[in-house]
């Protein structure tokens, strides 16, 4: 065969069954190439036809032409269509890039969209739950104060007024005080401040239904020309703190043109002061130096009873001496009411809440020992608590059912109410409502059990570094070590095993009040 004409035949071969480069061909592309490979045929045949035409000597060198242009030509289209296919691939890949970009924005759009709707739906169900929650919490609360309102109705409370006895008691107290002073007002007996009100029944509580004490606390200065000076009494025993109180003369003579008709006792013979003057608190309320509490409760009897006539309340109330040889108590009565009233005497420490005292702890104490008292610091510690509770509070009346619950027992009425002072202190006021009472009746049980186990409690003043700072102490007071209140149950095994039986049986009282058990 011609070469020329084979070589046409492969190109037509060529361009009439081009070999794919790609998956497929575009139609612009494949029409373009049909159009091409049309063109070559016809150029291949005007060629074929002018070679046969030339004379002999120029064919080969015509041929060699021809074959060098058809692979050019070839080259050519082969060129033309692989740059085709690679700019199709490249737009191929270009749009799959696209599509894939275009794919995951739409993933991401769709996570985005499930994630905030993962989001939302966490954040409804977080709704719902604290909705729930709030709901539960309500029931619970609403479920407590149906509790606290039930064991309200089960215990039998005492049927008195205190306030309104506190409130007649003070008023007395007051025209007291005013008569007081006009009597007192030149004598060297000591000199009386207005009473404060101590004990349970001013700090709005009462273990007893009837026979309710009301109790206050005089306090006493110096007479002129005499100073008062708080002693230690170092032979006491640990766990309290007693005191003399040692009355000291004073020197007035630079003062005694405004003291009026006073001498000196000190610098003034003694038959004129005999003559001139009334004796000194030294030869009246004293045994040698020292202030003695009865001699002291002896004045107040005489003095209460002296009064007495004149004041308002002599007209519609009938007063009656009580026996008492550190204190003076005595009723007032009329037809209506009964007021008990135990007034006790005492020396304040400086400008503190604490009080050297009339008031005894033990069986026998000596007549010049007065026990350091904080009766005055308790009740304003009661007054705080007052002032900060919410009105329907019923710590008093835990302290009050628990008080009158342990009646009968050795349990005393302190130990019950150091007890509720110490939770008091640490437990918020706010959690003392109708629906806490359970819990708190079951914290006061609680609380004894452990303190009778353990044979210890704190006394709640002495020592203690959580006290509220309203309340003023002497420093040696707050810093002091504080002693033990059940230290008696620690030297005696007998009584520290009856105090756990006792405790036993009260919990089955306790119990069956709780649970209206038979």
């Amino acid at each position: 065969m011609d070469p020329t004409v084979f070589l046409f035949l492969l190109l037509k071969s060529l361009t009439q069954y081009p070999q794919p480069v790609a998956d497929a061909l575009d139609e612009e592309t494949s029409l373009r190439m049909q159009a091409r490979a049309q063109h070559l045929e016809w150029e291949r045949l005007q060629l074929e036809q002018e070679v046969e035409q030339l004379p002999q000597k120029q064919k080969p060198l015509l041929q060699l032409l021809s074959v060098a242009v058809l692979l050019v030509l070839l080259l050519v289209l082969w060129f033309t269509g692989w740059k085709n296919s690679l700019r199709r691939e490249e737009g191929e890949e270009a749009n799959r890039g696209a599509n894939e970009e275009e794919v995951d924005n739409v993933a991401a759009n769709e996570d985005d969209d499930v994630g905030n709707e993962d989001d939302n739906e966490a954040e409804i169900a977080e709704n719902n739950d604290d909705v729930v929650n709030e709901v539960q919490e309500e029931d619970d609360l609403e479920f407590d104060d149906r509790v606290g309102r039930v064991i309200m109705e089960r215990i039998q409370w005492p049927v008195q007024d205190l306030q309104a006895g506190c409130h007649w008691t003070t008023h007395l107290m007051d025209n007291y005080t005013v008569f007081f002073g006009h009597i007192l007002a030149n004598s060297f007996y000591p000199v009386l401040e207005r009473a404060i009100g101590v004990g349970s029944a001013f700090e709005g509580w009462s273990p007893r239904e009837q026979d309710v004490v009301y109790r206050v606390l005089i306090p006493m200065e110096p007479p002129r020309g005499h100073s008062f000076h708080l002693e230690l009494d170092s032979a006491g025993q640990r766990q309290v703190r007693n005191f003399r109180v040692r009355v000291q003369l004073e020197c007035i003579c630079s003062r005694e043109q405004q003291a009026g008709d006073m001498l000196c006792f000190l610098h003034h013979p003694k038959e004129e002061l005999r003559r001139n003057q009334d004796p000194s608190l030294l030869d009246t309320l004293c045994t040698g130096s020292y202030l003695d509490v009865h001699k002291t409760a002896r004045w107040f009897r005489q003095l209460v009873k002296a009064v007495w006539p004149a004041l308002p309340q002599s007209h519609n109330w009938h007063l009656v001496l009580l026996p008492s040889t550190r204190s003076c108590q005595f009723k007032a009565t009329n037809r209506e009411a009964s007021f008990r009233i135990e007034m006790l005497f005492g020396v304040q420490r400086g400008d503190s809440a604490v009080f050297v005292s009339s008031q005894t702890r033990e069986a026998h104490t000596a007549s010049t020992i007065w026990p350091e008292s904080y009766a005055v610091a308790e009740a304003e510690f009661f007054k705080l608590i007052a002032r900060w509770a919410p009105p329907d509070s019923l710590h008093l009346k835990c302290l009050q059912f628990f008080t009158r619950l342990q009646l009968g027992f050795d349990f005393s009425t302190y130990t019950m109410k150091t007890i509720v002072m110490h939770l008091l202190n640490v437990t918020p006021i706010s959690m003392w409502r109708r629906r806490d009472l359970l819990q708190r009746l079951e914290d006061i049980s609680e609380s004894l059990h452990l303190c009778l186990q353990a044979k210890h409690l704190n006394h709640f003043i002495v020592g203690n570094q959580r006290l509220p700072k309203d309340i003023i102490l002497p420093p040696d007071v707050r810093t002091a070590e504080t002693y033990n209140l059940l230290h008696h149950l620690a030297q005696r095994p007998d009584l520290h095993t009856q105090a756990l039986y006792e405790y036993q049986v009260l919990q089955k009282w306790l119990k069956r009040i709780l649970l209206a058990e038979d």
